[in-house]
């Protein structure tokens, strides 16, 4: 069944605010090295935010419309934050930071100011706080509610690489090559991608890592007039929350770490751990699917089955794309992407079925519409810049260079861990090969001692960040408090499970720390 612009327009919309939900190995080197703060940066820490309503999104945004009031009319603020371009020459040039804010309700009982982010790397905060605002309507009770553009995304000093008909050419390559050619073809292709980047970013791009936007969150919080940061990380922003405790333990206020990373993982640990990850997603997909019966449209009676008809599909895709949209044909790459994207919410099980169904018929209009949502590609041809984003700051990040032949010689492992997206997830850890900026860690260290217990919420059943990287989270910080929702999807507060919003809201709204190793279900 073609799928409608109508329908498209919501899936993508709904998707896109879903994803805007992932490390110098921390040392007494590295520690002597750090800049000791901003409290000694009077020109940066009195700075006074101009608060205006908020614009329409830019397209490195993402584009469409300015955010709409909250409930009762309060209208969003959005202003933007001077910042060190280098945290290593703090009094030297700077860059200006997005924000948006909502104010709390209560400004009497005002606990401070609550901030976000919601992941990626790359996503933007100033869109997607606003496309969850009725999650946090609790909490807005007694904070103003605050998200940002972390340097190099959306509107903060975005990285772009490419113009968006070189991004359409690029994301339909085939990153699972086949042969010397294919594989030549991809390094080609990383090779532009990586130049246009550098092109693109110039001086800046060295800067946009992980330890510097915790340092800019920490301005942020003194800019905004709150003794201690209460913070609410998901996906990647749970690693930057870690990165902020290990470096500001003392500022910690209350903070939660929902659909965490595994901060002990390197790059091939956590690419591993995806490939796991979203393999059990696509097993519990199936299963349900199976358990369904006759309700179900695709083919198999049991799990094996059924992702054996995935596992052909991406066969056939692979010799031969599809239709998908306009002039735009459904790939082997696409179709990998647009699956993986339905794997992020059980919500999103619905499309990911039917998408799967039309394509075995020949039109793969939806799976492209998710591939082209996870890749940050609007209805008008644009793009955002969260791919570009992703890519700046995680190369800058981790050292680990792999080049196409040992991603190669590493796809036994990968296809163990998973026949759908093994291949995917191996040759994927040649992505930085020739990035022009080395990475800083093999991991980032979180270690916080002396901070305030931090409640670290971990998913069973989640696909992009597996349940384990809660445990491990905990473990490094020190201070963590582990919770346990057993459920489906990425992230667990904005799930609806009543059990998981009872305990963080009593956390961040009256200060109730449960007990570590609580579960719900």
């Amino acid at each position: 069944m073609p799928i409608s612009a109508a329908q498209r327009a919501a899936l993508l919309t709904a998707t896109t605010v879903l994803l805007a939900a992932g490390c110098s190995d921390g040392g007494d080197d590295a520690e002597a090295s750090r800049p000791s703060g901003t409290a000694g940066i009077p020109a940066l820490t009195s700075q006074q935010l101009s608060w205006s309503p908020c614009p329409a999104p830019s397209a490195a945004e993402g584009g469409g419309p300015a955010p709409s009031p909250l409930p009762g009319g309060a209208v969003w603020e959005c202003s933007f934050l001077q910042t060190p371009l280098d945290w290593s020459v703090p009094e030297g040039e700077t860059i200006e930071l997005a924000l948006i804010r909502a104010r709390a309700r209560d400004q009497e009982r005002r606990i401070g100011s609550l901030v976000f982010n919601f992941g990626g790397p790359g996503g933007s905060g100033v869109t997607a706080l606003p496309g969850f605002a009725n999650d946090y309507e609790a909490l807005r009770g007694r904070y103003d509610l605050v998200s940002f553009d972390p340097r190099g995304v959306g509107r903060s000093d975005p990285v772009e690489c490419l113009t968006d008909k070189e991004l359409d050419a690029y994301y339909a390559l085939d990153f699972t090559p086949d042969d010397e050619a294919e594989e030549r073809t991809l390094s080609d292709a990383q090779k532009k991608y990586a130049a246009g980047c550098e092109r693109d970013a110039g001086p800046a791009l060295p800067h946009v890592g992980t330890e510097n936007a915790a340092r800019d969150m920490d301005l942020m919080r003194q800019v905004l007039g709150d003794d201690k940061l209460h913070y609410f990380g998901i996906s990647y922003g749970t690693e930057l929350g870690g990165v902020y405790a290990h470096l500001f333990p003392k500022n910690v206020g209350r903070a939660l770490f929902d659909a965490v990373v595994d901060p002990e993982a390197g790059v091939e640990e956590g690419a591993l751990g995806q490939a796991r990850g979203f393999q059990l997603a696509l097993d519990n997909f199936a299963r349900d699917c199976v358990d369904r019966g006759e309700e179900c449209t695709l083919p198999g009676s049991t799990v094996a089955e059924i992702e054996t008809f995935v596992t052909d599909l991406l066969a056939s895709l692979d010799k031969e794309p599809i239709a998908g949209i306009g002039d735009r044909k459904l790939t082997q790459t696409q179709a990998t992407n647009g699956i993986a994207q339905a794997l992020y919410s059980k919500e999103f099980w619905t499309y990911l079925e039917q998408g799967l169904s039309d394509a075995e018929g020949g039109d793969g209009a939806l799976l492209l519409t998710l591939s082209d949502s996870m890749n940050g590609r609007g209805q008008n041809g644009s793009y955002s810049n969260i791919q570009a984003a992703n890519a700046a700051i995680n190369c800058v990040d981790f050292k680990q260079r792999y080049t196409l032949g040992q991603a190669k010689e590493r796809l036994g492992q990968f296809r163990e861990a998973s026949p759908v997206f093994g291949d995917f997830m191996g040759w994927g850890l040649s992505s930085c090969s020739q990035w022009p900026v080395p990475g800083s860690w093999e991991h980032p260290d979180v270690s916080a001692p002396g901070a305030a217990p931090i409640l670290v919420v971990g998913n069973t059943g989640d696909p992009a960040t597996p349940y384990e990287g809660a445990r491990s989270m905990v473990k490094a910080l020190g201070v963590g408090v582990e919770l346990t929702y057993e459920g489906e999807g990425h992230g667990a507060y904005n799930s609806g499970n009543a059990c998981v919003k009872k305990a963080v809201d009593g956390y961040l709204l009256d200060g109730k720390v449960p007990a570590s190793g609580t579960v719900c279900k």
